[in-house]
């Protein structure tokens, strides 16, 4: 978008803050906003009839969370971190595509890599090991904390729990412990107090994801 359409959108949201587990919107919500993701982490869940809840995907910094065309929100979406989101009112956002075609576009592109990135975890999680399941999603954490698309950070705070990660990946959260322990180790990672992680062979643990 040119620099006056990125103006224009911006003038049409504001800021909101989030506090660690508090909630964008739930499902069934029927005025739910959508929102573009300044800093912090969200996650996207749902609830199986036992109560049990089910990550669908992360939401990363420049993220874009929403569903624009449905008359309800289906999923849950709630803050992983403390973070900060330009929020839009629905009738804003439909009001900007209409004026900007350069904004439809991106959010169709911003649609194709959302839905490419949940063929990723699904393949992911049905087929490779739980080292690998672990690792791409380590490597996927530091890509979305580094602030350049050249290479990933080199620490981050992880933003889930191990019982998160654990439900995310089908894992157990003993495996998750083992396996995080198996990659220092091997000289991948080190784990820096109760949730950070530095990358110490960024090479290395994109090897073993398999990405």
């Amino acid at each position: 978008m040119s620099e006056n359409e990125r103006d224009a959108l911006a003038a049409a949201g504001s800021t909101r803050t989030l506090k660690r587990g508090e909630m964008l919107f739930a499902a069934g919500d029927d005025e739910a906003a959508c929102a573009t993701l300044v800093t912090g982490a969200l996650k996207v869940t749902a609830f199986d009839t036992d109560g049990n809840e089910h990550i669908l995907s992360l939401v990363h910094p420049s993220g874009f969370v929403g569903e624009l065309f449905s008359p309800f929100a289906h999923n849950d979406v709630v803050a992983l971190t403390e973070s900060k989101l330009c929020t839009f009112v629905r009738q804003d956002i439909e009001r900007a595509i209409d004026d900007y075609p350069a904004l439809a576009r991106a959010l169709l592109r911003r649609s194709q890599e959302d839905l490419l990135a949940t063929r990723s975890l699904l393949e992911l999680t049905a087929h490779a090991s739980a080292e690998a399941r672990l690792a791409a999603l380590l490597h996927d954490f530091a890509a979305a904390a580094s602030n350049t698309s050249c290479h990933i950070a080199n620490s981050f705070e992880l933003p889930l729990a191990r019982g998160e990660i654990a439900n995310m990946l089908g894992l157990t959260i003993e495996t998750v412990s083992r396996k995080l322990g198996e990659l220092e180790d091997m000289g991948a990672i080190t784990r820096e107090g109760k949730r950070g992680i530095g990358v110490t062979d960024p090479a290395l643990l994109k090897e073993i994801s398999g990405r």
